[in-house]
């Protein structure tokens, strides 16, 4: 699609946001400046690490900028020195006042990784998933004042397939988002983009993923445990601890229902060992845990990881002690 280019301000700092500054240098905009979150330490170590998003634009020799606030006057005349038609802003994660919003000509465009008005905030992705939704998208949102409620400019649907994860539906997302937000611009540079309110009705929120989303409450019910289990790979992950063995946390990182009655178990209760898995009492049936890890070790099928740790029948499996 002809693209008529357009000077930018891009604003993100995840792989998410990388996949669309990639798109729109490819497809000719001027990228005037880039806005990142500051260097975080890394898990080991505590060197600095550069998020995707600076890595990818130090090395194409773009200006990148890593403001702790977007709230003082400073801020808002460096983006209006940067001249920019349009600020593009993608897992960004700092709010933008209104100043900044009124800077561009064509305002301020967000790639939103949900089918609004359907999981505003920040993990739209995962809460997708973990409410067992068919299907997600990606929005370009006119940003407002609120918290992704902005008139839609652009809508395109993904569905969601019942052994996606997290990771693979973020991963399909980031390519939409991309493909997206060139089609908008071109749009938007050509006078056929709509500008439409969003839907009074339907509006749900995607609260933060924490280190407290990741226990199983084993008195769920089994579709829930299986969908959370998905959502959360590979971030936060989903966990559990055998109760005669405190203070070893165990990730499971795929999982499904098992057709086998749990007989009025206690949910967290094992059921069965082998077969390539191990069956877990749950709220109202049984689920099968297919892929596990221990301490220290790597992603593994049942079957390998049971090879190495050992779990009998009666077993039973509760939220870790720490969470």
């Amino acid at each position: 699609m002809p693209v008529e280019p357009l000077r930018l301000v891009f604003a993100g700092t995840p792989v998410f946001a990388q996949c669309a500054l990639e798109a729109l240098a490819q497809a000719g905009h001027e990228i005037a400046l880039v806005l990142t979150r500051p260097d975080k330490p890394a898990a080991r170590g505590h060197k600095l690490v550069a998020s995707p998003v600076k890595q990818w634009a130090t090395g194409r020799g773009l200006e990148v900028w890593q403001p702790r606030t977007l709230r003082d006057p400073e801020a808002w005349a460096r983006l209006r020195e940067a001249g920019a038609d349009a600020m593009i802003v993608a897992a960004y994660g700092l709010l933008l006042p209104p100043e900044v919003l009124a800077i561009p000509p064509h305002g301020c465009l967000n790639i939103h990784a949900s089918l609004l008005p359907r999981w505003r905030g920040a993990a739209p992705i995962q809460r997708a998933i973990e409410a067992g939704d068919a299907r997600t998208g990606i929005t370009i949102m006119q940003m407002d004042a609120g918290l992704d409620t902005g008139p839609m400019r652009l809508v395109r649907t993904l569905p969601i397939g019942p052994r996606d994860t997290g990771g693979t539906v973020h991963d399909a997302l980031a390519a939409l988002g991309a493909e997206a937000i060139v089609e908008a611009l071109a749009r938007l540079a050509d006078g056929t983009l709509p500008l439409e309110p969003q839907p009074p009705e339907g509006a749900t929120h995607a609260a933060k993923l924490t280190r407290a989303d990741s226990p199983i409450d084993w008195h769920a019910p089994v579709r829930r445990i299986v969908d959370r289990v998905r959502a959360f790979d590979p971030v936060p992950g989903s966990t559990a601890e055998l109760e005669h063995v405190p203070g070893t946390t165990l990730k499971v990182w795929r999982a499904a229902p098992d057709a086998r009655p749990a007989h009025g178990a206690t949910p967290g209760t094992v059921l069965a060992v082998g077969e390539g898995a191990v069956v877990v009492a749950a709220g109202d049936g049984a689920v099968a845990l297919l892929e596990l890890q221990r301490p220290g070790g790597r992603r593994l099928p049942a079957r390998e990881f049971l090879a190495g740790f050992p779990i009998r029948v009666g077993d039973r499996l509760r939220p870790p002690a720490a969470a």
